[in-house]
């Protein structure tokens, strides 16, 4: 759970967030999320352009059952585990900043397999750190690398993934070690 003040996401007197279903209990919104967002990553993802709008548009898609503010960008300070996320009045010149470096790195084509894993992997690591969203960052993310990847002619098989592993080399990504990330990546490409 993410560390918040004075939280308007969450029901009075709970870290439940709030949400479509009305379920004020965390172990119920956490099983209904699973469910929620695994129908909705099945189905058809938005079209775009890999920018920033892109971006928002498949976080409302996972998470339109779930969050009434889904594709919506948070407008409070977190953290996580002593780490901050970037602040909400920075995240839209954030955002635009990391998408203008992807557009100009021509969303990482034509990249060896290794120079791809690198440079998503950075990219990755800025998204994460900028964190635009009070809930859903994390499949946000995988499912936008995995079109990029897809675009890039370097397409995932998310059957490779080890969760745990993939998380711990995230947070140290978030300290500037994105190596064990790039790894990670590297195992992810059919």
């Amino acid at each position: 759970m993410y560390d918040a003040i004075e939280d308007p996401y969450c029901y009075p007197g709970t870290t439940v967030l709030r949400n479509v279903p009305g379920i004020t209990d965390q172990s119920g919104l956490t099983a209904f999320e699973a469910v929620a967002t695994a129908q909705r990553a099945e189905e058809p993802l938005p079209e775009g352009n890999l920018d920033a709008l892109h971006y928002a548009a498949i976080h409302r898609h996972l998470f339109q059952d779930v969050y009434p503010w889904a594709g919506e960008f948070r407008t409070v300070r977190i953290s996580k585990d002593n780490s901050s996320f970037c602040y909400p009045e920075h995240i839209p010149a954030m955002l635009q900043e990391l998408f203008t470096d992807l557009e100009e790195a021509d969303f990482f084509q034509g990249l060896s397999l290794e120079r791809f894993a690198s440079g998503s992997a950075k990219f990755l690591s800025d998204l994460n750190a900028i964190h635009p969203f009070r809930e859903g960052n994390g499949r946000a993310q995988n499912v936008f690398l995995y079109l990029i990847a897809s675009q890039a002619g370097h397409p995932f098989d998310f059957a490779n993934l080890e969760a745990e592993a993939f998380l711990e080399a995230m947070v140290h990504s978030f300290h500037g070690d994105t190596a064990a990330l790039e790894g990670h990546i590297l195992k992810l490409i059919q």
